[in-house]
């Protein structure tokens, strides 16, 4: 998994949204959220990247820390 630093939007309800993430030294912005989800200690959100490219961000609920176990795409 990579470890990668994402910038979020809290809505109303106090909810964090990726908005934009930085992988490799690249800042990604987010296009569109495809999908989220919750397991037990962590956050997933599906995005879309303005690369066209789709990603799957994890944010660890414990430590505070936001991963990318898979790029979809």
């Amino acid at each position: 998994m990579a470890e990668v630093r994402v910038e979020c939007h809290a809505g109303y309800r106090g909810d964090e949204t990726p908005r934009r993430f930085n992988l490799e030294g690249k800042t990604i912005e987010v296009a569109a959220i495809l999908g989220r989800w919750k397991e037990p200690g962590a956050l997933f959100f599906r995005v879309r990247g303005f690369d066209g490219r789709a990603y799957v961000l994890r944010r660890d609920e414990q430590a505070g820390h936001w991963e990318i176990p898979v790029v979809a795409g």
